[in-house]
């Protein structure tokens, strides 16, 4: 019994395995393992997609009651949203400098593959962004799973359960809390049920697009995921470092499950049951400001999209044989950041988003084509660097709100 004890492999093992095995599934039955595949992945899937919107609205509103009155919601958005921006910038300017260096478009020979029949996202300006926020029916948002007006409602519930007499307040911070304590419980069920789900998933997309997706793009490939890296490794270490005073590896070690789902589910939202566990277990921040960070950054900070659509109009501008100005690559990064922000954190948003800054730019959006062949895989890298940039910002604006996180990095036993 006690060697099982020590044999006893964690979630990241098993999520592990399940990668590999379906990395293996997929390239050795081909189109045979679908059958199989799809149900788990879906399965998976939807168990997740069922928890999302409830972790939301409960994580969202104890938050923010924690929080307390104006002072303490207004001190604390105010951080986490320098934070968003800054990181967000940093993301931009460290693809844009790339593919301004390595210019992997230019002479590129790339036949454009079938142009999307439908890009909703054209016709809508920035402005949009903003206006959509607010709900005409918060319930009507929450039905059809818009998580920004969702989140923008239950912030404005959560200030205003602040404002009530003391006895009403405390009933409804105590529901909260205990409906919050009761998603997570549910999540954590459901999150069990990755390792599966991650096979299902993985063996999907070798079984349809093999290992050479990428190939004939190679350069920009390389050119997105070394933005990423030197984002992932550098950028939101030396904020780790200079703000938080904080140790990276001690926080990026507790991070490997919520990663991995990242980098199969492609979404950040999906993920978020498994960043909250880490960055509270792992990295000692409390659920105060874990509530209310995580679940807004998983919507508007995505500092992988942004990178990642700075890098690809750029491209599509030199395969096109465009030389963008100086006065458009600002463009580029302004509209990078805001379009990173309304997208939604759901697989391929920001393919469907960039088409807003190939509009801004003047390119024709039959560009978004051209790096279709690729997108999805680079879909997965970026996730990652989503996540992983929401769990520095918890970090960071915890210990600017005074707390030590004492004992980061030390895991606690199962």
């Amino acid at each position: 019994m006690a060697n099982l004890k020590k044999l006893k492999l964690s979630l990241t093992t098993y999520i592990f395995i399940g990668l590999i095995l379906g990395l293996a599934a997929g390239w050795i039955f081909g189109k045979s393992i679908l059958p199989v595949a799809n149900p788990l992945a879906d399965i998976f899937l939807r168990l997740l997609r069922m928890a999302i919107m409830p972790l939301i609205i409960v994580s969202i509103i104890s938050g923010v009651v924690s929080v307390g009155g104006a002072a303490g919601l207004g001190r604390l958005s105010l951080k986490t949203f320098i934070y968003y921006i800054v990181s967000s910038l940093m993301a931009i300017l460290t693809g844009q400098i790339l593919v301004n260096i390595f210019k992997p478009g230019v002479g590129a020979q790339i036949g454009l593959e079938e142009a999307p029949k439908h890009l909703a996202a054209a016709n809508q300006n920035i402005l949009d962004l903003f206006i959509r926020i607010i709900p005409e029916n918060p319930f009507e948002s929450l039905a059809k799973g818009d998580v920004l007006p969702v989140i923008f409602f239950c912030i404005l519930f959560g200030y205003f359960i602040t404002q009530l007499k003391e006895k009403q307040r405390t009933n409804l911070t105590a529901f909260f809390q205990a409906a919050f304590e009761t998603v997570m419980k549910l999540t954590q069920f459901v999150v069990w049920s990755a390792p599966l789900g991650v096979f299902g998933i993985i063996a999907r997309i070798v079984a349809k697009t093999g290992f050479g997706a990428f190939q004939s793009l190679g350069f920009y490939f390389l050119i997105v995921l070394f933005g990423l890296s030197i984002h992932a490794f550098v950028n939101l270490p030396l904020l780790l470092i200079t703000i938080a005073r904080v140790n990276p590896y001690k926080h990026y070690k507790g991070m490997p499950s919520a990663l991995l789902t990242a980098f199969t589910t492609c979404s950040t939202m999906v993920t978020l049951p498994l960043t909250m566990e880490a960055v509270t277990k792992n990295s000692k921040v409390s659920q105060k400001i874990a509530n209310f960070v995580l679940p807004i950054g998983a919507t508007v900070n995505m500092d992988g999209t942004a990178l990642y659509e700075g890098v690809a109009t750029i491209f599509i501008a030199q395969v096109y044989g465009f030389d963008l100005s100086f006065s458009a690559q600002i463009i580029v990064v302004l509209t990078a950041l805001l379009a990173s922000i309304g997208a939604a954190s759901v697989p391929m948003s920001g393919l469907v988003m960039m088409s807003i800054i190939l509009k801004a730019v003047g390119l024709p959006l039959e560009g978004v084509a051209i790096i279709l062949a690729v997108d999805r895989v680079l879909d997965m890298f970026r996730t990652m660097v989503n996540v992983l940039s929401d769990s520095c910002g918890s970090v960071i604006v915890a210990r600017l709100e005074g707390e030590s996180l004492k004992g980061i990095g030390e895991q606690i036993p199962a």
